[in-house]
């Protein structure tokens, strides 16, 4: 399995509006971006996700999904969570239309790599970032093929559009009427040189996961998650979890020590509070941080093995030290 991750584009989109809001299916709705003064946003690739931090200052990630060329606006769905962390709870019952919200991004650990064919595998509202990809692989005439699962027809966002844009490509499956996806059939295309994404709940990543492995290289997989893995991050080992370490802050020359019983981030916060996190599990990459010395010690489930080697930034919510002091760029 891969983990694609991009740094990020360099631009950060600043103060937005919130032009407009639509339904884009049950319990989906989509929010239109625009800059204040008209001027053009910065751009973006399919993959790519915004920061958006909401009225109450929680932070949430949510991936583009209206079409790259609009370089006027930006385009994010919302799928409302009532079993969530009041993020989307927030964005269905906010009037935003009207209001300006900071936006921080776009970034990118989801691109869209070359590859022969594609096969892309979505569940629920992880279809948002794939939606972006089959858009610009249809515009290239580029071979790939879709299986998108739902509760319900009516709950699935873009089916229309999809079902339009790829006609004979795309395979919708609502549970109610068709039960799960198949997902031997839909990875039974990925012959050597496909690309195969996926994004969805945890279940649906694992399932492709499994079955990628057995394909061993004939395909390589590309995910994208909405929440921890199950069984939490993916620390790298080696080091001593329950010591104290320091970590020095080079910008301010702040000197704090981390004790065993809590993150780095929260020993952050005791001193700059407006410190940027979300979801404190090691999936959004909020907090992510340059390392400048020192070893850490990671526990998230973004880096690649070659980052983790590296060792150049970490998540602070999640990630430790393996010697005596780290020096972050904070």
């Amino acid at each position: 399995m891969t983990e694609v991750k991009d740094e990020a584009d360099g631009a950060s989109a600043g103060v937005l509006l919130v032009q407009n809001a639509t339904w884009q299916a049950e319990g989906v709705v989509s929010l239109r971006l625009v800059d204040p003064g008209g001027g053009p946003l910065p751009p973006w690739r399919p993959g790519a996700h915004i920061d958006l931090v909401l009225p109450s200052g929680l932070i949430r990630q949510y991936s583009l999904c209206g079409p790259p060329e609009d370089t006027h606006g930006y385009t994010v769905a919302v799928l409302l969570d009532t079993d969530g962390r009041g993020g989307s709870r927030e964005v269905h019952e906010t009037p935003l239309v009207g209001r300006t919200v900071s936006v921080r991004g776009p970034r990118n650990r989801f691109p869209l790599v070359s590859a022969a064919r594609y096969v892309f595998v979505a569940g629920g509202i992880g279809i948002t970032p794939i939606l972006a990809m089959a858009r610009e692989l249809s515009s290239r005439g580029a071979d790939w093929s879709l299986v998108y699962g739902g509760r319900s027809r009516s709950t699935m966002a873009f089916a229309g559009e999809l079902a339009a844009l790829g006609a004979g490509r795309t395979q919708l499956v609502p549970q109610d009427e068709s039960g799960l996806p198949d997902l031997d059939a839909a990875l039974a295309r990925a012959t050597p040189g496909t690309a195969v994404y996926c994004c969805g709940p945890e279940g649906l990543l694992a399932a492709v996961q499994q079955r990628c492995a057995a394909l061993g290289t004939r395909a390589g997989l590309y995910v994208e998650r909405f929440g921890a893995p199950t069984g939490g991050g993916t620390a790298s080992g080696g080091g001593d979890l329950t010591t104290a370490f320091e970590v020095e802050l080079r910008r301010s020359g702040n000197v704090l020590t981390v004790p065993a019983d809590r993150s780095i981030l929260d020993v952050v916060r005791d001193i700059a509070p407006q410190t940027p996190s979300s979801c404190e599990e090691g999936f959004c990459g909020t907090c992510e941080t340059r390392v400048l010395e020192g070893v850490p010690e990671h526990g998230d489930s973004i880096l690649s093995e070659k980052e983790r080697e590296t060792g150049r930034t970490m998540m602070i919510c999640v990630g430790r030290s393996r010697t005596p002091r780290l020096v972050l760029d904070l």
